[in-house]
Parts: structure tokens; sequence; C-alpha cells
């Protein structure tokens, strides 16, 4: 049943492969149902809520994704979307949660319009092959930022914005995850290297259980205050009926309390920004993954798209900020994922997990970050089918500053708009308009006064 549904052996995969991968992709996404409620928590939602819809969503989507795309891609609620979100639309704006809630609900239905009358899609495949490697690259250096802060390893710091930690300054806390994390991301290096199956997987489980030991003999230290708590699972259950403080609440709006024209601005802003970050991350785990075509495009995308689109729709309902496709998907593609059968298992596993919440919020940040680590350096290795010599240089500019945006501004959708911007300028000012794609040029104006006017 499994082969006739996800064609394992035409993708040269098998179900063991298969579901290391779910569940390695779920282990490195784990932490977003830790983060995304604390973030919509300061939106006025209730924690647990949140924690439910997320599951709900990520649910839903990840298994449309499974079934309607045969695609080893999880989504969950979008990390930069969930911070914008809270802290922008209702803490700066002003407005309610409920009515940031139907912005993201009107955004999925418009999402599921643009994937039906193949905008999206079109837009992929306008994107120049150069162009869609340096996302992958550009990735890859993004989530390793993000695995060397959630490790510790990488803080802030007002001389240099950021600078390595201090090991020895607050040890029993931020010290020793940062060492743990350190530790963990050399431990799962070497089993990559080894060729171990599971190898990010098992650097995960062995990162926290080291934590773990170290809590026992007192090397690590709960502390509230400085974000350290304890690694030792909870066994206790979720109430689920705090799922209906957040279900079905987008449709329960004070429209007196917002003007039109200021909502639809939240609707495309949404929508902006989750239409490039969903397209970043398919292009860069596509590329990785070599699941793209000789020229450059992605077969699957439309029925991929379909499934962020429903996503997004469900999520608003179930009350979370807006669902998209992970990057952390490339960790399960790392691992050898390659069908919806890995979807799957992650889907079944976000499920469960509405069960048993308490124990994978113990799984902690330094655990996860050597994954991140390690499948960064994995997506950034696409750099080498980048041309970097003299007669590249047109192209392999916009490149670059795709690449470095990305880790630098924080932002997967910056760096797309930055490369688009600079590639169709370069080409223009250079004499070469005319190998430019027309829709390139739309989105170059696009991407221009969304920096004028949002």
């Amino acid at each position: 049943m499994l082969e006739k549904l996800f064609h394992l052996k035409e993708n040269n995969t098998n179900v063991k492969t298969e579901v290391v991968a779910g569940i390695t992709t779920f282990m490195t996404m784990a932490y977003i149902l830790a983060v995304n409620p604390t973030i919509l928590s300061a939106a006025g939602m209730d924690h647990t809520a949140v924690l439910l819809a997320t599951c709900l969503a990520s649910f839903v989507g990840t298994l449309c994704m499974a079934l309607f795309a045969n695609l080893p891609f999880v989504l969950s609620a979008g990390m930069g979307l969930n911070a914008f979100f809270a802290y922008t639309v209702v803490l700066g704006f002003g407005y309610s949660w409920q009515i940031a809630l139907l912005a993201v609900f009107i955004e999925g239905i418009i999402f599921l319009v643009l994937s039906v009358t193949n905008v999206r899609e079109a837009i992929f495949n306008a994107i120049p092959v150069v162009l869609k490697k340096a996302v992958s690259v550009g990735i890859g250096l993004f989530i390793a930022f993000i695995g060397l802060q959630n490790a510790g390893l990488a803080v802030s710091d007002d001389a240099t914005l950021v600078k390595m930690v201090s090991f020895t300054d607050n040890f029993h806390t931020t010290g020793i995850c940062a060492l743990l994390g350190l530790i963990g991301t050399v431990l799962t290096a070497v089993l990559y290297i080894k060729k171990v199956k599971g190898s990010i997987l098992i650097g995960i489980l062995a990162t926290w259980i080291l934590g773990i030991l170290c809590q026992l003999t007192g090397l690590y230290t709960v502390n509230a205050e400085a974000e350290c708590f304890s690694l030792i699972p909870n066994l206790e259950m979720t109430d689920f009926t705090k799922l209906g403080l957040t279900f079905g609440q987008c449709f329960h709006v004070d429209f007196d309390t917002v003007g039109i024209f200021n909502f639809i601005v939240i609707i495309f802003s949404f929508l902006f920004v989750d239409l490039f970050d969903t397209l970043g991350t398919i292009i860069g785990v596509c590329t990785k993954a070599d699941m793209l075509d000789e020229n450059g495009r992605f077969p699957k995308i439309k029925p991929a798209l379909l499934a962020d689109a429903v996503a997004t729709t469900a999520g608003a309902v179930f009350g979370t900020s807006t669902t998209t496709t992970f990057v952390e998907s490339s960790a399960g593609v790392a691992a050898g994922g390659r069908t919806g059968l890995t979807a799957l298992v992650s889907a079944v596993l976000f499920l469960i997990s509405m069960f048993f919440a308490p124990i994978f919020n113990a799984i902690p940040a330094f655990a996860t970050a050597p994954a991140l680590i390690i499948v960064g350096f994995l997506m950034f290795s696409t750099i080498a089918e980048i041309k970097l010599n003299e007669d590249s240089y047109l192209e392999a500019i916009p490149a670059y500053l795709c690449v470095i945006a990305m880790p630098l501004f924080y932002s997967i959708s910056e760096g797309i708009s930055i490369g688009i911007i600079s590639y169709t300028l370069l080409h223009i000012i250079c004499g070469k308009a005319k190998q430019v794609k027309p829709l390139m040029y739309i989105l170059t104006v696009l991407f221009i006064l969304k920096y004028i006017f949002l």
C-alpha cells in the first residue's frame, strides 16, 4: 500500500529511510511547539490553545503535502511570520489577535487562488537557476546561524551586533548549554561523515540525553530567568478544552477598530512575506534534494503550493499565525527522505504531540541546534554549482547578494528580493535586458514598491 501511494522504489528509497527522515524532520522542528505559543501569547492568546492549534495546523498542512504532492516537506507556524503577527500587527499596530487571524485566513484564501491559477508556479519558474542555487546556499547559512543562536554559541553584542559566547560566564546555565550544543555539533558531524543512518536524529537525542545527565549531576542548573528550564520531560497531559479559546475566533472580529485600507495592508504584508518565504524554502530544499529538472523547474510545485495554502487557511481557523513549509524539511531530506511518507510520519508525530506536548517541549533548543548547523553545511555545499569566474559575474554577483542577505537580514524573503532586484538591474545596466524574463521585471517592481510602502 505504501509503495502504491508514495512510489518508494521510483524515488530510490524505502520505508525505513522515510520513517527515520520523518522523525528527524519532526525532531528538528519540535522547537516550534515551544516557541510559537510563547510568541503568540505575547499578543494575548492562550499558550496552550496556540500549542494545540500549531499541532493541528502542522498535521493538516503536512498531511496535504504528503497526499497532494508526495513530497518530504513539513509545514508548521512560520518563524518570522509569527513575530510579525504578535509584535507588529497586534502590539505595534494595536489590532486584536482575532483581526490578525482573519488577515491570515484571507491571505490563505488568496494563496489558494494564486496556486490554482498557476501564478505562484509561474513565479517559481521565472526565477533564474543561479538564483535558485543561491537561495539554497543562503538558506544553509541562515539556518546554520539559527542553530548557532539556539545553541547559545552566537549571542548579541552592542559593538559588533553578534559575537561568540563566553563559556565560563554563567557556566551552569547558558555556558553549559552552549558547550553541549558544540559537543552535539561535533558528534553529529562525525556520525554524518561515518555515514551512520539517522545521524542527525541520533545527534539530537544524544545531545538531549547529555543535557539531562548534566542536570542530574548539577552541571546544568534550572533557571527560568536565564530561560534554562528543566530538561527532564513532564508526563502531565494537555488541557484540550483550551483550543476553544482560539478555534474559529478569526470570524469574530470588530471591524470598527480597523480601517479597510489598513486591513488590506496587513493582509498583503502577510501574503508578501509568506509567498517568498515559501518559494525560497521549496527552492532551497528541492535544489539540495536534486528535485529540479534540467531547466531548473520543479514539476510538483503546484500541489506543494496548494498544500501550503490549505495549511495557512486551516491554521488561521485553528488559531495560529501563517503556516508554511519549513526550511527544516531539509533535515529529513539530508536523512534520505524523498517522498510524502516522510511528511506523513512528521504529520502523525505532530498530531501525537498534542497528547504529550510537555515531553516534546522538554527538548531544548541546544539539542536541535547541531542538526540545523550540519544541515546548513549540506545546503551550503550547493555553492560549488555557482560559477564565480569573470565571465559569470553578471549572474554571480546577484547570487552572492542573495546569499549574504538571508543570514545578515535574518530573512529568506529579503534574500530573494535583493537577489531578484540586483539580477534585473545589473542586466539592464549591462545591456543584457533581453535575458531577463518578463515576470522578473514585475517581481522587481513589486519588491521595490514593498521597500517604499511596507
